[in-house]
């Protein structure tokens, strides 16, 4: 892909991925990503924004091959994907000076081994003119990592937000023209990615609310220029109330915990809840974080196996445990065949979530009458303490 103007002497550059499907050796991508650079060109400096992983190096070089002159990179985030290219960059321009918070540098320093002499550090809310073009970099920590910042350029009211309001799709479109898509993919972002901080992006996004914004150009996914509604999300994501819905993530190997499932799931649906199963043999593990952005209630259900829970119901619990959402209510339903110490295991694993435990369901074997009488139970407790919390 080649650059590409988004407002005058503004250019996107960057690079499309079409084919990773993985990030992080953690994070599927089902619609790959883009790590998108910008060039922003006064009449007296040049700044490169953000960089591109190092296997994409090659395209971000090649762009830049006509560009004479940088006298400024800005790394708004340390992480490899948009800062591990600086050394090829400062390779080519090295008169440049690396544009970071103090934490930056010390993780740029750290991770890529970048000359202390190369860095300019910038305080929250310092300026830096380019001539008629002016930078102001504001710090927005744990957006997802520490040291990160964003950078609002005044005269085209563009915020320029590296990992905030990104999103993991590869599109030739350089703007936002389906939003569906984009919700869904900022959403996987946001909960993949961005939950677990949700009470200081709060603040990060309060402390946004004073700017004029035209357009909001992300270092992940397309570019919005109409920004309310992704901010409108946001806002929703994090300060928004838990929904009327369960979230039951299941593994079934003999088919008793699937009963189970399928019983209580039909039974909060009578009762007016709304429930999404996640059959953990076979589930985007995105999805699932996903649904957690808005749960009421989270259940997990599992077979015993070797005393304790099915690894993959301890992975969606110690996944659960790590995303922290705003889920009030927790339980687990489970079956076994001799005995164990599965709940006591599961409990274990979420020390880091605020939730009121609702009493678990387990069942020795097949699901007897009784148990299913239990599960009706569950239900019901479950639809009244979503309306006594206004959950909607």
């Amino acid at each position: 892909m080649r650059m590409r103007q988004i407002a005058e002497n503004v250019h996107w550059l960057g690079a499309i991925d079409w084919d990773r499907r993985l990030f992080d050796s953690l994070i599927p991508l089902p619609d790959g990503t883009s790590y998108n650079a910008y060039l922003i060109q006064g009449t007296e400096k040049t700044a490169l924004l953000d960089t591109v992983d190092p296997p994409m190096a090659d395209v971000l070089m090649a762009q830049l091959e006509a560009v004479p002159k940088i006298d400024f990179i800005v790394s708004q985030h340390a992480e490899g994907d948009h800062s591990g290219t600086i050394a090829r960059v400062l390779e080519k321009y090295p008169a440049a000076k690396v544009v970071a918070t103090p934490k930056a540098k010390t993780m740029l320093i750290d991770l890529f081994t970048l000359p202390e002499s190369a860095f300019v550090t910038v305080a929250d809310k310092e300026v830096l003119s380019l001539g008629g073009k002016t930078l102001e970099f504001i710090h927005t920590p744990w957006v997802h990592w520490p040291e990160t910042m964003v950078t609002y350029l005044r005269e085209d009211r563009i915020l320029f937000t590296c990992d905030f309001y990104g999103s993991h799709i590869a599109a030739s479109d350089l703007f936002v023209t389906d939003k569906g898509r984009v919700y869904e993919a900022a959403k996987r972002y946001f909960a993949e990615i961005m939950m677990p901080f949700r009470g200081v992006i709060q603040k990060n996004i309060a402390n946004l609310e004073g700017y004029d914004v035209r357009m909001i150009a992300p270092s992940h996914g397309q570019i919005y220029d109409e920004p309310a509604w992704i901010v409108d999300a946001y806002r929703d994501w994090v300060e928004g109330p838990p929904h009327n819905t369960v979230v039951l993530p299941f593994v079934s190997m003999h088919g008793s915990t699937r009963i189970m499932v399928d019983h209580l799931a039909a039974a909060l649906v009578d009762r007016g809840v709304r429930v999404e199963l996640f059959n953990l043999a076979v589930t985007d593990i995105g999805k699932l974080a996903i649904a957690l952005v808005d749960a009421g209630t989270v259940i997990v259900a599992t077979p015993t196996v070797l005393t304790g829970p099915h690894p993959l119901a301890a992975y969606a619990t110690l996944l659960a445990n790590a995303l922290r959402p705003k889920a009030k209510f927790l339980s687990i339903l489970g079956s076994y065949g001799w005995g164990g110490k599965m709940v006591e295991t599961l409990a274990g694993m979420i020390p880091n979530l605020k939730v009121e435990v609702i009493d678990p369901v387990l069942c020795k074997g097949k699901p007897s009458p009784e148990v299913f009488e239990k599960l009706e139970q569950m239900a019901e407790t479950i639809a009244q303490k979503h309306k006594e919390n206004g959950f909607a």
